[in-house]
């Protein structure tokens, strides 16, 4: 008998971890009304209390719409959207709470949000429901009483998801939807896996898609993402801790900007990182844009296996100077970075007709003098361009620059060479690179000025 109850009591205990991660709490015990007339954020932030209080577990969020402000995650709580769950952002952008300010890449303050970690651990949101920040209806209320010009206001408007220093996240199955500003921003986490997420964030300007910034030991896969700026981007806005250990695959791409970014803000470094399977498309600005202009080390990036439709400007790849500073109580300016060891392989591209450069060009590299891009391999690439470039096109001066954001058009509107066209730089690989014109074009197609190039059939 004794035996029996020893045993009975060790599958209790055994079964006990298992039982608390599997405790729910269902928003609407909490309050929660779900109709979309009335805050239920209060609601939503006490159920998630209440489970964090408990030691962990899964905060449901039933079909319905829920208004909400500010929704902050803690340790060990699951955020799960059932089907036809919706958290609606209230278009209050002064409901919204900024719990780690800090300044982006063009100087404005930013960092408020509606569904925010910080610090936490173990925390997820999950599902087949949606979160919609309103962003066009958010910035319609916002420029009644703000009349500040554009550039300096939009600032004050909420990110849909931000993670800060927090360990084990997971994203997965949820549809962001139409954010105030970036539709979601990991700063200085680890261990983060984003996988089968769907953006569709646009309508406002700085709608970036997903926002990796200072992160290591992270995965993303399957995600489908439609944004009014940059799609993919890796950022680092502290010199404190640098993307590291990152692989991407299976993306599907659009943007008003970017398909794969790097760098717009670069104080730490990009390290060690592989992107994989992609399809770039649609996409008014750059398909594949690499920089580190703020002090970032940018080595060892591998990205692979890449289709491009209607793309302006295939690749642009830029070490500069700008030196900016974007938390600037705990950091300080950072000298010049490095950029070495990148290698870009298997893509084929279609790029518009239309773009910033005219006409179009399909590569882009540039050092500045004295700081080389230094090893970069571009192999078994292929691009389809307009052409119809003039003699006169092919004597145009692209300007240093060395300061400046980091743009294509900072170096436009015209560029000497129609496939490449490379400024200091060292060791650059070109390997099986070919253009297609469906004009003329007296420009060169290749043009490398202070730098050593080799080129391999």
């Amino acid at each position: 008998m004794k035996m029996k109850k020893n045993l009975l009591l060790l599958l209790v205990l055994f079964a006990l971890p298992f039982a608390l991660q599997a405790e729910t709490f269902n928003v609407k015990k909490y309050g929660a009304r779900g109709n979309g007339k009335k805050l239920d954020s209060p609601a939503i932030q006490k159920a998630i209390d209440a489970c964090h209080k408990a030691g962990g577990g899964t905060v449901l969020v039933p079909a319905g719409t829920y208004l909400s402000a500010t929704i902050v995650l803690k340790d060990n709580v699951t955020l799960h959207l059932e089907k036809d769950a919706l958290i609606l952002g209230t278009t209050d952008y002064k409901a919204y709470d900024n719990l780690d300010p800090f300044t982006e890449g063009l100087g404005i303050d930013v960092g408020w949000a509606l569904l925010v970690a910080v610090d936490a651990k173990n925390v997820a949101l999950e599902g087949e429901g949606a979160i919609d920040g309103q962003g066009s209806a958010l910035k319609e209320r916002h420029i009644k009483t703000d009349t500040r010009p554009e550039g300096q206001r939009w600032g004050l408007r909420p990110f849909l998801l931000r993670w800060v220093r927090c360990e084990d996240i997971r994203v997965e199955g949820v549809t962001l939807k139409y954010a105030g500003a970036w539709t979601s921003h990991y700063f200085q986490c680890r261990n983060v896996n984003i996988h089968n997420v769907t953006i569709r964030s646009f309508g406002v300007a700085h709608n970036d898609g997903i926002n990796i910034d200072g992160c290591q030991h992270v995965r993303i896969s399957n995600c489908d993402i439609v944004s009014g700026d940059d799609a993919l981007c890796f950022k680092t806005t502290s010199s404190k801790m640098g993307c590291d250990d990152i692989i991407v695959t299976d993306m599907k791409l659009k943007s008003n900007q970017a398909g794969i970014k790097m760098g717009t803000e670069s104080m730490g470094g990009f390290e060690n990182i592989k992107i994989s399977n992609c399809h770039i498309y649609d996409t008014k600005n750059g398909g594949i844009k690499l920089f580190s202009v703020d002090g970032a080390h940018l080595r060892n990036v591998e990205i692979s296996n890449i289709t491009m439709d209607e793309v302006r400007t295939p690749m642009l790849f830029r070490l500069g100077a700008r030196l900016s500073v974007f938390r600037k109580h705990e950091d300080t300016r950072q000298p010049i970075g490095v950029f070495e060891n990148v290698v870009i392989r298997n893509v084929k591209a279609v790029a518009a007709d239309k773009a910033q450069l005219t006409p179009p060009s399909g590569i882009l590299i540039t050092g500045i003098p004295g700081h080389y891009i230094t090893n970069l391999t571009l192999e078994d690439i292929h691009i389809r361009l307009l052409g119809t470039g003039t003699p006169e096109d092919a004597l145009s001066e692209v300007p240093e620059a060395i300061d400046k954001y980091p743009e294509v058009k900072t170096f436009g509107p015209k560029i000497p060479a129609y496939g490449v066209w490379a400024r200091h730089v060292k060791g650059l690989k070109l390997k099986n690179v070919t253009f297609e014109l469906k004009n003329p074009d007296a420009r060169p197609e290749i043009i490398c000025e202070d730098g050593d190039m080799q080129i391999y059939k």
